[in-house]
């Protein structure tokens, strides 16, 4: 009898007994997430290095991220093994040309410094010491030498500024440099409150070296967290790898000089970088420029026209260049497209603009033959191919996931994915076999114990034959014949794209599936993954175009799946998105709550009010104090219609969110409780714009459950 009973209890366990075991989303899970970045593999094709992220917690109150080294075996014999252990953070790393070494960079008392890691034996150390900190380390070909970069405050370069001191009735030198004067030095400078001009100007200059009060004068005053009275200039340095020398500092002035990348031969180094004729802040484009490592002698290596070009790198034969191009018309809008020239910087030409696609992320081959990249599309994100002398774009990898990193060797690719049966891994691609090896775990031990839903792909025309590509995921548990509230779900940007190959709503979605809650989610005009045309078509239409897409794609959803229930319907949505919540609610009743976050309301005030404030010339054609475009500005900010919001509204935002600014929050906020309309306001502290993405752990969780929790105020579920 036990013998036959033992068959038929193994069937129901694997019919019905495994999948009972599996667990929905939890909020918690948010700690279980890992990430990498910064894939390299190593000189011998054999390793790669990378840094993994993971969210950790001390108390019910203490939380926080690890960033540590780990290696991995690309031959598949070994499991991967963390290198690093700091708590400081580690990152950026990079192999030595012989593999022996990996230099990165980690914190050092409030200030990066690069560190170097000996691979046969012997403990992290040290290599800079600089003044103002050390990051972007590269090594020069030989091994002997490492290139970093350091952000160099205006108050320790000794010149004067080549654009117009923007200070009214002041100029530039005439008070003591207070911030970069040594203690003895100080005491010797006359200050007084008391004395003549010249004393009440040195005082006052004391006091705003200290921060007490921050005096003003730049165009971008805000940073992401915090104000920026301070301009700041990247400059580039070497130093032996042995550390037996001073770092040499090869380049200087008010200047900035980034993404730096040696030459094979290593005689020179390409960079971005740009003459300041106006202060940089006015400054909106960049060229190439190429330094003479022997000479210490930077000199402009391509300026082209209608173009402001960057990320410039060497192919390894030396003979040609690959870089970045943005187009100067319509900067906001504009797609990056990889382009080539000699390594002299001539004959530029575009390569990827037949794909109509903003590429990124371009990796020469070893032969100088072929450029990969990655770029979104249709809501996946692909890594492709294309000769360096042009032709036919290849796509590598990518369907219904994304390629957040890569690297490649010889035959090899190395890559992250992040793809809905799991949020984030790392794979090794053969170009040769045509086929990929799982290389990590970090996600695969505990979604294997979750029940994950998968999107369903639609797509529909628009009255002006605009097509858009929306989602939908059903609740957990989802039964036939039953109705579930759903989640209109709206992305930022406003060119941000959405699919399932963004990583940043793995886990967001799935958690309202857990709640039982539908999903529906789409990239209406404006977004990025579908081409020029289609990401200019918000231009001067923030809210009527978009939103009559989103509406559409949510209408079209509850035709093609009928357990939508069309009077459980709910709304969220954040920066971008957060805007178009407050439009939606203020022209829509259909939904039962709505949560709006780190959205701008009053787009004319968000001019003084946001870093983001670009976005109102450059997508409105104008400014608040100009007729036409006040008036523009004034039918698209959603405070226009705020006493026709009846919907109840959740609104949250960051204390130290400066790239929306949160007095757009508080007028919101303010505007609803004048009227009586129930609403809720929520402010984080210490938080900035990437609260949903970067924000501290437990803020992360606080803010999901948070919307739920609301929603869940107004939701009738089925029994």
């Amino acid at each position: 009898m036990k013998k036959l009973l033992a068959p038929i209890l193994v069937f129901f366990m694997v019919t019905w007994g495994y999948a009972q075991t599996k667990k929905p989303i939890v909020a918690s899970d948010l700690m279980k997430i890992v990430t990498t970045g910064g894939i390299q593999i190593s000189p011998d094709g054999t390793k790669a290095i990378t840094v993994v992220t993971r969210k950790a917690v001390k108390n019910e109150n203490e939380y926080y991220y690890t960033h540590h080294l780990y290696l991995l075996d690309l031959t598949g014999k070994d499991q991967p093994v963390q290198l690093t252990f700091s708590d400081k953070g580690d990152g950026q790393p990079q192999w030595s040309p012989d593999g022996k070494q990996i230099a990165f960079v980690r914190a050092d008392e409030e200030k990066s410094q690069v560190w170097l890691l000996p691979l046969t034996g012997g403990e992290a150390h040290v290599l800079t010491h600089a003044e103002f900190g050390a990051s972007n380390p590269r090594w020069s070909p030989d091994g002997k030498r490492i290139l970093f970069s350091s952000y160099i405050p205006y108050y320790a370069i000794d010149a004067k500024f080549p654009w117009s001191y923007e200070r009214p009735g002041r100029t530039q030198g005439d008070e003591p440099n207070f911030k970069h004067l040594k203690a003895d030095e100080k005491k010797k400078v006359s200050s007084s409150p008391d004395g003549p001009l010249t004393d009440v100007r040195a005082w006052l200059a004391k006091n705003a070296s200290e921060g007490n009060p921050r005096v003003l004068t730049r165009l971008n005053l805000q940073g992401e967290l915090n104000l920026q009275p301070n301009e700041s200039f990247s400059h580039l340095f070497l130093i032996y790898a042995t550390g037996e020398d001073k770092a040499i500092q090869l380049t200087s002035g008010f200047q900035n000089f980034t993404n730096a990348e040696w030459s094979p031969n290593g005689k020179k180094i390409i960079c971005t970088s740009k003459i300041y004729t106006m202060h940089p802040d006015r400054e909106h484009d960049s060229d190439l420029w190429v330094i003479d490592t022997d000479a210490k002698q930077a000199n402009l290596l391509l300026h082209w026209d209608g173009y402001s070009v960057s990320r410039g790198q060497f192919s390894p034969d030396g003979l040609s260049i690959s870089f970045h191009a943005n187009t100067t018309n319509g900067r906001f809008y504009s797609q990056s497209i990889i382009a080539t020239a000699t390594a002299t910087g001539e004959k530029p030409g575009l390569l990827t603009s037949a794909l109509d696609r903003d590429a990124g992320g371009a990796t020469w081959s070893g032969d100088s033959k072929t450029i990969y990249f990655t770029a979104q599309a249709d809501g996946d994100i692909p890594l492709y191919s294309i000769p360096a002398k042009g032709g036919t774009i290849t796509k590598i990898i990518g369907n219904d996931n994304g390629v957040n990193d890569f690297d490649v060797k010889g035959d090899k690719i190395v890559y992250a994915l992040t793809e809905t049966k799991n949020p984030w891994e790392i794979y090794s691609y053969s170009l040769k076999e045509k086929s990929s090896k799982q290389l990590t775990k970090l996600n695969e031990g505990w979604v294997s114990e979750r029940q994950i839903i998968t999107p369903k792909e639609y797509w529909l025309t628009r009255p002006d034959g605009t097509k858009v590509q929306y989602w939908v995921m059903e609740p957990i548990g989802k039964k036939e014949g039953v109705k579930y509230p759903t989640i209109l779900n709206i992305h930022g940007g406003p060119s941000a794209m959405w699919g399932p190959g963004a990583f940043s709503m793995w886990h967001e979605y799935q958690l309202e599936n857990s709640w039982g809650y539908g999903v529906v989610y789409c990239n209406p005009r404006g977004s990025g993954g579908y081409g020029d045309k289609f990401k200019r078509a918000n231009f001067k239409d923030w809210g009527t175009g978009p939103a009559a897409d989103i509406l559409a794609s949510l209408d079209e959803a509850m035709k093609n799946n009928s357990w939508i229930d069309k009077d459980q319907l709910f709304v969220e949505g954040g920066s971008y998105a957060g805007y178009m919540v407050a439009w939606i609610v203020g022209h829509d009743n259909r939904f039962k709550a709505a949560n709006a976050q780190r959205g701008v309301y009053e787009l004319g005030t968000f001019m003084g009010e946001g870093n983001a404030w670009r976005l109102v010339p450059e997508h409105f054609g104008g400014y608040p104090w100009e007729k036409e475009t006040k008036q523009l500005l004034d039918f698209n900010s959603p405070l226009t219609y705020v006493n026709n919001i009846n919907t109840p509204l959740l609104i949250i935002h960051g204390d130290q969110d400066l790239r929306t600014g949160p007095i757009q929050s508080e007028m919101l906020y303010k505007s609803l409780k004048i009227l009586n309309k129930p609403v809720e306001y929520i402010r984080y502290p210490k938080e900035g714009h990437e609260l949903t993405r970067s924000g501290n752990p437990g803020r992360m969780m606080d803010h999901m459950l948070r919307v739920i929790e609301f929603f869940e105020r107004y939701a009738k579920h089925p029994n």
